[in-house]
């Protein structure tokens, strides 16, 4: 698999990430094992994972495939602080949480460092430099080897990157943002991407498959396996509107000129747009994941690419970028 840099920075990570958000919930040990060896054999590196993950089950569970299967250093991991489960406040950037959560990870994932530590949230509470300051700390002390963040919007991505670049002091750059990304969720490229891309950092898409919605399952109905029939109904349920539809009827018609699946098209797409690093796919079993790292051989004609992106336009107005074009 193709390595790229992580935003302006050293670390090279393989161009899909492995992610794992049902281990330890849906994907018992089992079909997780299964699923790290594809990876790995496909020559995957980034494994995605956070501390809320089936409350810390999906980084035990990673930890403890790590070395018995695949060698710690063949992979880079990693995870994300800073959400908690309190209806009052569901995300602490505090510096004190933020180290708490990073060496409870370590426990858990059985290393002495992650390769990338992310913020998993903003916290409008938190002054924003005592935030990153756990960042440097985490860095300086040798537990992350890169930080980035995820869930910023564009003027919290800007101030947070501006500050470690400009202020004084050691500070580390932030490597990257995590942001959910698709053909049916392209608000990322109204002020994140474009802040990314200045401050050279690199994005790593989560949901790339539009919530699974891109894959065309529920194109005549849901089935019964799905997400969209169980608990994560409502999680799929805002792409399965008039304009989502149209959207996965232009990504079938794509695959069917292309002789390959909308699951290929949609995933070749977001990975190969500007600034992105590596989208994060997420599986509920291994052969299922062979079939998306599969898109490896396959590259979209620039026609395709303009047509998919005529019918998934996000509505740009003022002050988004581009504005007075409008």
């Amino acid at each position: 698999m193709e390595q790229r840099h992580l935003g302006r920075t050293g670390l090279r990570v393989s161009r899909l990430g492995l992610g794992t958000l049902t281990w330890g919930r849906d994907t018992d040990e089992h079909d997780a094992a299964d699923q790290l060896k594809a990876f790995w054999e496909a020559g995957g590196t980034l494994v995605d994972t956070a501390d809320v993950y089936a409350d810390g089950g999906a980084e035990y569970l990673l930890g403890q495939l790590l070395e018995g299967l695949v060698p710690r250093r063949d992979l880079q991991i990693a995870t994300k602080a800073g959400s908690v489960p309190d209806p009052d406040r569901r995300f602490d950037g505090s510096r004190g949480h933020l180290l708490a959560a990073l060496d409870a990870s370590l426990e858990r994932l059985g290393t002495d460092y992650v390769d990338l530590w992310q913020v998993h949230a903003f916290d409008p509470v938190t002054p924003l430099e005592e935030t990153l300051q756990a960042l440097d700390i985490a860095v300086s002390s040798g537990r992350a080897r890169y930080v980035g963040v995820s869930n910023f919007c564009g003027w919290q991505l800007a101030k947070a990157a501006t500050w470690q670049l400009a202020s004084s002091g050691a500070h580390t750059r932030l490597a990257s943002t995590q942001m959910e990304y698709s053909l049916l969720q392209r608000g990322v490229e109204r002020e994140v991407l474009p802040a990314a891309l200045d401050l050279g950092i690199g994005l790593l898409p989560s949901s790339p498959l539009g919530r699974g919605v891109l894959t065309g399952k529920y194109r005549h109905m849901t089935p019964a396996d799905s997400r969209g029939a169980s608990e994560l109904a409502a999680f799929v349920a805002p792409y399965l509107d008039e304009e989502a539809s149209r959207v996965v009827e232009a990504v079938a018609i794509a695959a069917d000129g292309l002789a390959t699946t909308a699951l290929h098209v949609a995933l070749a797409w977001v990975r190969d747009r500007p600034g992105v690093a590596a989208p994060i796919v997420g599986a509920r079993n291994a052969q299922q994941l062979r079939t998306a790292l599969s898109v490896e051989t396959l590259s979209l004609p620039d026609e395709i690419c303009q047509a998919l992106d005529d019918v998934s336009a996000p509505v740009h107005r003022y002050p988004d970028q581009d504005w007075s074009t409008l």
